[in-house]
């Protein structure tokens, strides 16, 4: 399975039945069509939900997360018999393939991080429907692992997968200064990035400002 990331489009136009509560609050919103919903919270604003591991408040507060987003789509999925499955990757996260990132991780002398994503796999393509519209330098070239995991995982669980990730990447590269907790740290701090100005530049298209150029970054496996 290639690593390139399909859109929206790529998912099936299958009619909505009426079953099940996530995909009556489709339908009552006029999203007749799955590609439709699709379509219809990729162009909500990227932003962590109140309770970031319930994807039902997606449609409520008007925002997701790639985990919240793709959870509410692979449990509208299993009430209508889709093969369209939520997974969990981790990947290389840079300023390259994640703009706005750069500059939050290059003030702690790394060049890139590994950041668990959060997409939906159909067909053997994997489909991401909060990206669609952002342009990288580069796209995610691979990711280290895969799960498929089910829609109330979104929480504790694909949290506990990154972390363990993390630890064995740190295991891997000793000349890594910081710790695993000043790590996680850096990470959320990513995270806050994208929130705040990164993916507001993004959906505009707009290209955030890179790292400082001559950066001494460290080169990790």
């Amino acid at each position: 399975m290639s690593p390139a990331m399909r859109s929206w489009d790529a998912l099936p136009e299958r009619l909505l039945a009426d079953r099940g509560t996530e995909s009556a609050g489709l339908l009552a919103r006029g999203l007749r069509h799955y590609r439709a919903a699709a379509q219809y919270l990729h162009g909500l604003p990227y932003g962590r939900n109140s309770n970031r591991s319930d994807y039902r408040l997606v449609l409520k507060e008007g925002r997701g997360t790639c985990s919240t987003k793709h959870a509410l789509l692979a449990a509208v999925a299993l009430e209508q018999g889709l093969p369209v499955f939520l997974t969990i990757g981790i990947y290389d996260m840079s300023e390259a393939n994640t703009p706005g990132v750069g500059p939050v991780l290059s003030a702690h002398g790394l060049d890139r991080l590994p950041e668990a994503h959060c997409y939906l796999t159909y067909r053997g393509q994997r489909v991401d429907v909060t990206r669609g519209g952002v342009s990288p330098r580069e796209e995610i070239a691979a990711f280290h692992r895969e799960w498929r995991i089910r829609p109330a995982q979104i929480g504790a669980h694909k949290q506990s997968l990154h972390q363990a990730f993390l630890r064995e990447w740190l295991g891997r590269n000793p000349d890594v200064e910081e710790g695993f907790e000043a790590l996680w740290e850096i990470r959320e701090a990513c995270i806050a990035a994208l929130a705040s100005s990164g993916e507001a530049a993004l959906d505009s298209g707009e290209t955030p400002t890179g790292s400082a150029p001559g950066a001494d970054r460290r080169r990790l496996r």
